[in-house]
């Protein structure tokens, strides 16, 4: 039997974008779909691929480590396949590479809606919704939509992306889709970067805003990350939650002892981990997807 490399699934890949632009609605109509987020166990694994979007390329010490796409597309194919893992969220990019590698077949596919905040600009607090949108989601079968909401009480640009991503969860709900939403008060420090606040305080709070977004609260889920006293930042909340990866962790065997720990609470339904599962330290994808799905 002739093995096909993925070097080789990546050169018909790259074929097909050039001559057969139509072969991406046709494989996103015959995608199967399965009918809950939720695996057998009541949780959820999304591994996340939407930072190139926003010019976030940075794993761990590696700066560009996200800029090779054959290589990102590989780690996710690897993820993918590997037993536990529900689907992934990215950017329409590469959830279109990935529907013509025929990787999401059974997969929960969310779609990142809004990456013009790009990362160290002076308008990222401006964060415009330039990927999906409701209805392109919904024109393509996907299951929902993720939107990142950053809270910056001291910048005006805030209220435009606070409108945005109300009119977003209105959009997804109408269209019977779920709206993940992951919140954060941000800050810029005296270099002028910004950056998120990740005391339970500010957690509460950028909760407490993000659940009444919106028309209806109905098909909202939070996607937050592991922070101090996460049972009181829980408690913010009724809505069902995931927990977030971030950056590429120091130390992996704490960052899994953190996500174990929160997702013993009742209203934590699973993670969405992208970096530090794609890049871990030492390069096995594979082993580092199935510790975090141990977890779940």
């Amino acid at each position: 039997m002739t093995v096909v490399t993925f070097a080789e699934r990546f050169a018909e890949l790259t074929e097909i974008r050039a001559t057969r632009p139509d072969a991406i609605a046709e494989a996103a109509a015959r995608r199967a779909r399965r009918p809950s987020p939720l695996g057998p166990s009541g949780r959820m694994m999304i591994i996340a691929a939407d930072h190139p979007a926003r010019g976030a390329l940075r794993a761990g010490p590696d700066a560009l480590a996200m800029a090779d796409r054959r290589d990102l597309l590989e780690r996710l194919c690897v993820a993918l396949d590997r037993p536990g893992v529900d689907g992934v969220l990215g950017t329409p990019d590469v959830i279109e590479d990935l529907l013509l590698l025929g990787a999401l077949d059974g997969k929960v596919v969310l779609g990142s809606m809004n990456r013009g905040g790009l990362a160290g600009a002076s308008f990222e607090i401006d964060d415009r919704f330039t990927a999906y949108s409701a209805a392109a989601l919904a024109a393509a079968g996907l299951d929902g939509g993720k939107m990142l909401l950053r809270v910056d009480p001291g910048d005006p640009a805030t209220a435009r992306t606070l409108e945005a991503c109300g009119n977003a969860v209105s959009g997804l709900a109408a269209h019977r889709l779920m709206a993940m939403v992951e919140p954060f008060l941000s800050a810029r420090g005296n270099d002028g970067r910004l950056a998120n606040v990740l005391t339970p305080e500010a957690m509460i709070r950028a909760i407490a805003i993000a659940s009444g977004l919106g028309a209806t609260s109905a098909r909202t889920w939070l996607k937050v990350p592991v922070v101090p006293d996460m049972e009181r930042v829980i408690a913010a909340t009724t809505l069902p939650v995931v927990l977030l990866g971030g950056e590429v962790p120091a130390d992996p065997d704490a960052a899994l002892g953190g996500w174990q720990s929160a997702l013993a609470l009742p209203a934590v339904r699973g993670l969405v981990v992208g970096r530090s599962l794609l890049y871990p330290p030492g390069g096995d994808v594979a082993g580092a997807v199935d510790a975090a799905v141990r977890l779940l």
